[in-house]
């Protein structure tokens, strides 16, 4: 058995008997990299080794981290939501008082719904994961992709934003290149998460402490302003309710409140990014995620419910070219010597931009995830389930990336726009989670003695958010709520489909592993390989159908040539097994015994036969190393792998399934070392 770990080359924990001191291959020099790889390594960093104790710990986030990479979406939003609710008030201002109110409310009573599904669900998963085991498979793929077209507007809308406060205070002239700033901070955002989270949070970290100082002096100070006033302020509200009550009546009035209420749900759109992104909270995580909760929901209902209680205090009036909260910074620090007034102003709005672009960091580690979640259950293509060798899901963040950089430059980097695609999105997850947590309550009411004060939590949320959602797409369909809708509504049938053909592709699998039954199960006839003999390396996953029928050609195809067979697999590390050492430990453990019944196998068919497997998170790097290894000890070997093939082979059958066994040949061919493909037909595609 040959065995080793990820990155590293030390001598086999078994070495295999007769390996000679040089063989007929020449030997194989470390693969030089080019200037290109040599720079995005330094971007990047160096790899990470899974095998390390510390790894788990070191990546993990303590609650005030997870706070900065996952709070900040919902902090950053009282940038543009409170600001879209108190438009829609128009010349109703008085009624911000009672906005600020239910703002707070929500804010406490959806974040508190979530901190129980964080302790129903304390590995995380977030909407997915609660839709899929509550309410269906098919409630979740709708759930999982309303999230991840929420967490590419996640990014997008919070980019857009920031730009929108920094350029508020430069000059107009300024103004066209805002939209190459925003690409060029995507950019950025992008190469920060390809090294890791906990990285790219750290930092971020002084800006989330800049933003929240200035705003808490600006909200306090406002107020304390103000305080002479507020008598004046209570009479000016009675008197306009009183008026409009009297003039337009009580259902106008509940109407334009709702509106205003519902138009600025961009406020609540980052509450469920700490229960999607459990996986990524330092032990005990549901600890670590309820205490997250509680500092983004108080963070989030003081700075938003605040801030349009601001609005009304200081009258504040849109202006050309300046989002409101750059209005109203100008009047709190206004009253100030010129000299401190403008550099706190700026201070202020940089701090509320730079908040922003961090809130984009929150699509980059949940949007990821879910995909990750969506893969690994085979709504999306295997491969978004793959870690690189920083351990991130490099995929999922080089297509969130450059989805957010598409959305940006289609709607022109517009946040009103942006804001009502994104909300949609949002509370189609939120209402699906809080309904199947109603469902949950409702169903384990014989269970839990407080089953009822659960439901009442639950079925609240969930008549605020189903409200939210359904105002919003009545009032904004036709300004891009279609849009939003369209392409959910993609990505669900997407899904569906590549859901099927892994389906069927499982199905004809399980047909094939049935054909292999009668094997012979006699004593064992082989032993032990002599690598001086003709060998032949057999690449293999799990034990099955496919590995068997590789098996089986190898003596078809040289019946009496190769004396040794040595099945060679690794263990990739994934998403979904990269939880935790004993997840880890447990991957290993199966590939091992996986790779000794293939052993048994060809030994009861007459060959010596050995295993060799090492863990990784790149297949063809690590499988190649062991390729390589195996060649310097053996002069006659070959390899051979096996691969899925149809009649006739599309772009998206490439996708959908992994190239290891080509990428495998290329690499070994380049090196000079012979490899094989042995094509594998199934399904209708096959012409049989």
């Amino acid at each position: 058995m040959i065995e080793s770990s990820p990155r590293k080359s030390p001598a086999p924990s078994v070495q295999p008997p007769g390996a000679p001191a040089s063989g007929a291959h020449p030997p194989v020099a470390p693969r030089e990299r080019t200037w290109l790889a040599r720079l995005g390594r330094r971007l990047v960093g160096a790899p990470r080794d899974v095998h390390d104790p510390g790894v788990f710990h070191s990546l993990s986030l303590v609650a005030l981290l997870a706070w900065v990479g996952l709070g900040a979406d919902g902090l950053s939003s009282s940038a543009y939501g409170p600001e879209e609710a108190y438009r829609a008030l128009g010349s109703h201002s008085y009624l911000a008082v009672f906005l600020a109110l239910a703002t707070a409310f929500t804010v406490f009573i959806i974040s508190y719904a979530y901190s129980r599904i964080i302790e129903q669900f304390p590995h995380g998963g977030g909407g997915y994961l609660v839709a899929t085991k509550l309410l269906g498979s098919h409630f979740g793929v709708v759930s999982g992709s309303a999230l991840l077209v929420d967490y590419v507007l996640t990014i997008t809308v919070s980019v857009a934003s920031g730009a929108d406060a920094i350029f508020s205070f430069l000059p107009a002239a300024w103004g066209p290149a805002r939209l190459p700033v925003e690409v060029a901070a995507l950019v950025v955002l992008v190469v920060l998460n390809l090294r890791g989270v906990k990285e790219s949070v750290q930092v971020l970290v002084p800006v989330f402490g800049l933003f929240l100082v200035l705003h808490v002096v600006l909200i306090v100070g406002g107020v304390a302003s103000h305080a002479g006033r507020l008598p004046a302020v209570v009479h000016e509200v009675r008197q306009g309710l009183t008026s409009d009550l009297a003039t337009l009546g009580a259902w106008p009035v509940l109407l334009l409140f709702v509106r205003a209420y519902s138009l600025g749900g961009g406020t609540y759109t980052g509450i469920e990014a700490v229960s999607n992104g459990l996986q990524i909270m330092r032990e005990p995580r549901v600890s670590t995620g309820q205490r997250t909760m509680i500092y983004m929901a108080t963070s989030l209902a003081v700075t938003a419910s605040g801030i349009l209680l601001l609005y009304l205090l200081f009258a504040v009036q849109p202006e050309p070219g300046k989002t409101l909260n750059a209005v109203l910074a100008e009047s709190f620090f206004g009253h100030l010597p010129r000299v401190l007034s403008a550099p706190l102003v700026v201070l202020t709005l940089v701090s509320e931009g730079a908040l922003l672009f961090v809130a984009a960091q929150t699509g980059f580690i949940d949007g990821p995830r879910v995909m990750a979640n969506l893969a690994v259950d085979s709504w999306l293509p295997h491969r978004f389930a793959s870690l690189s060798d920083r351990l991130t899901t490099k995929d999922g963040v080089v297509l969130m990336g450059s989805a957010a950089i598409a959305v940006l430059l289609f709607t022109r980097g517009s946040v009103s726009a942006l804001v009502v695609m994104y909300s949609i999105n949002v509370f189609l997850t939120f209402s699906l989670s809080q309904l199947g947590m109603c469902r949950h309550r409702i169903s384990g009411r014989h269970r839990d003695p407080r089953w009822l004060r659960g439901l009442a939590i639950h079925a609240v949320g969930l008549i605020l958010c189903v409200a939210i959602l359904a105002v919003t797409v009545a009032e904004k369909f036709g300004e891009g709520g279609w849009l939003t809708v369209a392409i959910t509504t993609t990505l669900v049938v997407l899904c569906e489909a590549i859901h099927l053909h892994y389906a069927r592709i499982r199905r004809q699998i399980a047909r094939l592993d049935s054909e292999f039954d009668g094997l012979p199960s006699s004593d064992h006839h082989g032993g032990a390989p002599d690598l001086r003999k003709p060998t032949a390396v057999l690449l293999t996953a799990g034990y099955g159908g496919i590995g068997i029928h590789s098996l089986l050609s190898l003596q078809r195809m040289f019946p009496g040539y190769f004396q040794n067979v040595i099945f060679l697999s690794v263990s990739v590390i994934d998403s979904g097994s990269f939880k935790g050492a004993e997840e880890v430990a447990a991957l290993e453990a199966r590939t091992r015994d996986d790779l000794q019944r293939y052993v048994d196998l060809a030994r009861r068919l007459g060959w010596d036969s050995d295993y060799a497997t090492a863990s990784c998170t790149d297949p063809s790097d690590e499988i190649t190393r062991l390729c390589v290894e195996l060649a310097r000890r053996s002069p006659r070997v070959v390899f051979f792998g096996g691969k899925l093939i149809w009649k006739r082979e599309s772009w998206w059958q490439r996708i959908l399934h992994n190239e290891t066994s080509h990428q495998v040949q290329r690499r070994l061919q380049w090196k000079g070392l012979p490899m094989t493909v042995i094509p594998l037909r199934v399904g209708r595609e096959s012409g049989r």
